[in-house]
């Protein structure tokens, strides 16, 4: 598997992975997610594109998964004040949002999610409280739940998690 910048031209297929994303997470105990509102929409992963944070993860040449991925200092506003808990490492974080796959090949969460941390050092992800099968692979891959946030696009709450090479106790 490789991971590159998504281009206009992926925009269908990327749009096609969130659909299947969408369909197995209600399938696995998660239909608020995403569902509800479509999420996410197409001029969101369009300006993601062009602003060169969209990237798909792909395999002989087809995108077999996509995700936001983004680097710096406080760059994510709704992880700045959390609930029943605190980040673990104050320094500049790397964040990964609307990560998916197409489930043509087991292990895209985790080839994705490593791709990242290895850009940085440091990742922080947020995730459903319904989205069990995400908060296992985070488990697995040594995230650390640190907290509780709320995202704009609806009023459930999201588990947030940290990984980073630099942790704090």
């Amino acid at each position: 598997m490789n991971i590159r910048h998504s281009q206009e031209e992926d925009l269908p297929r990327i749009m096609e992975i969130y659909g299947i994303a969408r369909r197995f997470m209600a399938e696995h105990g998660n239909p608020n997610q995403w569902g509800p509102t479509n999420w996410p929409p197409r001029e969101l992963i369009l300006r993601d594109i062009r602003e060169g944070h969209s990237y798909v993860c792909t395999q002989d040449d087809r995108i077999i998964g996509t995700f936001f991925y983004q680097y710096g200092k406080d760059i994510e506003p709704t992880y700045r004040h959390l609930m029943e808990g605190a980040w673990k490492d104050p320094d500049d974080y790397g964040v990964v949002h609307r990560i998916a796959g197409d489930g043509s090949r087991k292990g895209i969460g985790s080839f994705c999610l490593n791709w990242a941390f290895d850009q940085c050092g440091h990742l922080r992800i947020d995730t459903h409280p319904d989205n069990v099968v995400m908060q296992n692979l985070l488990a697995r891959l040594g995230f650390v739940r640190c907290g509780i946030t709320h995202v704009e696009e609806d009023d459930n709450p999201r588990y947030v998690y940290e990984k980073s090479l630099r942790r704090r106790a």
